[in-house]
């Protein structure tokens, strides 16, 4: 597949999930993604299920299919010196090497940062851990909902203050993921001008304080401690998911303007008392809900929703993932994408979310590969590198 990154080889000898996404990410912009599994059982997320899919003896987790498209892999014992030997002749090669190991144990292994770049002085390490590689708790493994607890998300998530709630997505995972990519990708640009790689540093927490966004200054700046409040935004208003004849739809309220397009449509003033402005608004955010509410009750969702675009008021429904991946809209933007699985046969996959265009032309790197099988590859790659000097 060509891509922006297609002269790139990436090492891949992360699990589970922040280090496979960021991973993938560049094996979607084209680069080599080489996927370093242990032998017998591989990545950890292979056995995250259900679901599983395929025949008794070719299961695969659907988990596992999520975070591994465009990559090939190899099952290698780093303990086992012919397979040690095997991985370095692999680093010799690599452009960026992504490792998710608790702090310390590439170092037991001999494999430590520095003995890594000393043979290959142009590599980019990329090291993701749960909650950083130093500190007073620097060597404490992290899973997403203990890091989405731990960095504070899970208290700005749910229906109020004593209910707090996961996000439905490892979103932690994810973003470390993503942050973890966009480092990896500054990195080789550096490289570009000094000839020698880097070591970038992400976590879990770091992701996730990463994106704490408004909420985050509210605290650091205005000494507010955000608490979960349900569907409805803390500073802006109307803004949420509000109830409506046969079920619930969605609006943005984000400026003055729209406050009075959104009055204009519904016939009432914009200067209700307590309503004038945004900070009136969020301050009696109760009535304002109660009053969105009471203006939408009469109306079906559909109806409303029509009326809501012909006004240039943002909304939107709630939809259910079948609904999104049946959408012409998801489709359009190149959010699905079709591969040929080894056992599968043909599967649709959630695709990557960047299409790229020159002089008017869409150059979006196409022709995507399915996860790979455990050691589907092994035997060629053990070759590949047999070969060099």
């Amino acid at each position: 597949m060509r891509g922006p990154l297609d002269d790139v080889v990436v090492l891949d000898l992360s699990r589970a999930l922040a280090g496979p996404h960021a991973a993938m990410m560049m094996g979607d912009l084209g680069a080599r993604v080489i996927k370093v599994e242990a032998p017998g059982h591989g990545d950890d997320t292979r056995g995250w299920g259900p679901p599983f899919v395929g025949e008794e003896g070719q299961r695969e987790a659907t988990y596992f299919l999520s975070a591994n498209r465009n990559k090939e892999s190899i099952t290698l014992d780093l303990k086992a010196t012919d397979d040690k030997d095997v991985l370095l002749r692999l680093v010799d090669r690599a452009d960026v090497l992504i490792e998710n190991f608790r702090t310390g144990v590439l170092d037991r292994l001999g494999l430590g940062i520095d003995e890594l770049q000393a043979r290959n002085p142009r590599l980019v390490v990329l090291s993701i851990t749960g909650f950083g590689h130093d500190g007073p708790e620097g060597g404490r493994s992290g899973y997403d909902q203990i890091a989405q607890g731990e960095a504070g998300l899970m208290s700005l998530t749910g229906s109020g203050p004593d209910d707090p709630q996961r996000v439905g997505t490892p979103i932690a995972d994810l973003l470390a993921g993503m942050y973890g990519a966009y480092g990896a990708l500054a990195a080789l640009h550096e490289r570009d001008r000094t000839g020698r790689g880097t070591v970038v540093r992400t976590s879990l927490l770091s992701a996730v304080v990463g994106v704490h966004g408004f909420q985050g200054t509210r605290w650091t700046v205005a000494g507010e401690v955000g608490r979960a409040q349900g569907n409805h935004h803390p500073s802006i208003s109307p803004y949420g998911l509000f109830r409506c004849a046969d079920g619930t739809v969605q609006i943005a309220v984000g400026s003055e303007g729209l406050w009075r397009r959104f009055c204009t449509a519904f016939d009432i003033s914009p200067d209700l008392e307590g309503m004038a402005t945004n900070p009136e608004r969020a301050a009696n955010r109760e009535k304002v809900v109660e009053l969105v509410e009471a203006l939408f009750a009469p109306w079906p969702a559909e109806e409303l929703l029509a009326k809501l675009a012909e006004a240039g008021v943002p909304a939107g429904k709630v939809r259910t993932l079948d609904e999104v991946y049946a959408w012409e809209q998801t489709a359009s933007q190149g959010l699905l994408i079709d591969v040929d699985h080894s056992t599968l046969g043909h599967l649709t996959l959630p695709g990557p979310p960047l299409r790229f265009f020159t002089e008017g032309a869409e150059v979006t790197p196409t022709g995507h590969a399915a996860p790979p099988t455990l050691d589907q590859h092994g035997p060629e790659l053990r070759t590949w590198v047999a070969d060099q000097p």
